[in-house]
Formats: C-alpha cells, sequence, structure tokens
C-alpha cells in the first residue's frame, strides 16, 4: 500500500466507479464515493493504493479523527474481487490505527449494501446503529466500529 499522488486522481476515480458499479441499479443512484472529489482527499494523505503489476487493484480512504479512523471507502477493482483484497484493506487500516495510536475503527454504509455488511460484520465489526442519509433522502446508512487491539 502507498499514499495517492494526485497523478493517480484518475485510477482513484477508476476503480471506485468499477467497484461501486453494481450496487447503482440496487441504490437507484451512485453511491457517494462514485460522486466525491478525490483530490483535496489525496493532498490530505486520505487515499491509500494497492498495486499490481503497476495497475491499481485496490484502495482505501480513511479519515483520521482525535479518537478512531474512519473509513470513507474500500474499493477493489472487479477482475481483482475474490482474492482477498478487501480484507487486505481491513488489515491496512487497523494497521494504520493502531500505529496511531486510535482505538478504533469506524464506518458507514448503505443498509441495502448487505454483502459489505456481512463482511465487515465477520472482520469484527459492529452495527451500532442506522440514520438517514443526509446527502440522500430516502437512503439509510448504517454504522459500525471495531475496536483496535494492541
Amino acid at each position: 500500500m502507498r499514499p495517492a499522488r494526485l497523478e493517480d486522481l484518475a485510477a482513484v476515480q477508476s476503480v471506485t466507479a468499477a467497484a461501486y458499479e453494481p450496487y447503482q441499479a440496487l441504490l437507484g443512484g451512485p453511491p457517494l464515493p462514485v460522486t466525491e472529489d478525490y483530490a483535496p482527499r489525496i493532498l490530505r494523505g486520505e487515499v491509500w493504493l494497492r498495486e499490481r503489476e503497476d495497475i491499481v487493484s485496490a484502495l482505501a480512504v480513511v479519515e483520521r479523527y482525535a479518537d478512531h479512523l474512519m473509513i470513507f471507502s474500500l474499493a477493489v477493482l472487479p477482475a481483482c474481487q475474490g482474492q482477498g483484497l478487501g480484507i487486505e484493506l481491513l488489515r491496512f487500516v487497523d494497521h494504520m490505527a493502531a500505529e496511531w495510536g486510535l482505538p478504533e475503527v469506524r464506518l458507514y454504509t448503505n443498509s441495502r449494501m448487505e454483502r459489505n455488511i456481512a463482511l465487515y460484520s465477520t472482520y469484527g465489526f459492529q452495527e451500532t446503529g442506522r440514520r438517514p442519509n443526509p446527502y440522500r433522502p430516502g437512503w439509510t446508512l448504517v454504522d459500525m466500529t471495531k475496536s483496535i487491539k494492541d
């Protein structure tokens, strides 16, 4: 994993769009990560890339807070799915939180993304609540958290 650079912006957008494409029909529109402006996030050091053979195969977008690390997005190129990269990304985020001395990792996802909720639960995340999406009327967000052990 390496931090993204501005010259990676097109790859970040492409991988994100491809990874979230199956959810567009389910949600009736693009998930928020697809519409995000990643240039400011790259400049803040929030975007991390996983490359295989000089191709960005996966990425993690995280936000650092005083008491937790928030996952904004995890995306795996469809051609690379099923190879354990999602778990690799989650382990990377855990490691980053532990390195920074943060006690937990948090995330939120759409309630209709049941496959993702199941993956996060299997990995140790606990659901902490559901709430309306403030940016998308009619959508429900699922908040989840995972404690980081030393």
